[in-house]
């Protein structure tokens, strides 16, 4: 089963490369292209933060570093437990599996070019929600996954009834 965990990565990894190299070949930074007018537009946005513009605030050279450690770190972790929990299809595997691709893809931007490629431009009136690409959207419902499987999750084990 671990093939296609990896597999699944690396679809994520190379639908992220891409849509990010179509938007930068195609669309110049900074401008928005209207595909629902007032919901959804494309855009080229260079991040130079974390998920979502987080930390995106002026350029430092240790935030880079910081957040390829973080990334390699969160690889290895993800890798580890797809590794260790690859045994059967669960909503645990699909979902690291996510992440792991996701990772990958943001990773890849960070350590080639300082930056990531942020696409996907949603909003409704004055509210905007922050420019994102698929390697967030995997990880994103990848975290959600994992989650849902907490949360959802039956106990296997037997309830011991006392009576007072």
């Amino acid at each position: 089963m671990r093939k296609y965990f990896f597999l699944i990565a690396a679809i994520v990894l190379l639908l992220d490369r891409i849509t990010k190299w179509a938007v930068a070949s195609n669309i110049a930074t900074g401008i928005r292209v209207p595909v629902i007018p007032g919901f959804f537009s494309l855009t080229h946005v260079e991040n130079a933060g974390a998920a979502f513009g987080l930390f995106a605030e002026p350029a430092a050279q240790w935030k880079l570093g910081a957040l390829v450690t973080f990334s390699i770190l969160a690889l290895i972790v993800v890798s580890a437990l797809l590794w260790k929990h690859s045994h059967a299809l669960s909503t645990t595997t699909v979902g690291l599996s996510l992440i792991l691709g996701g990772a990958m893809g943001n990773l890849w931007d960070r350590m080639f070019s300082g930056h990531v490629v942020d696409f996907l431009d949603f909003y409704v009136g004055n509210y905007h929600w922050p420019a994102f690409n698929v390697a967030d959207s995997a990880i994103v419902v990848g975290a959600i996954l994992l989650v849902s499987e907490i949360v959802f999750a039956k106990s296997t084990g037997e309830t011991v009834k006392t009576s007072g």
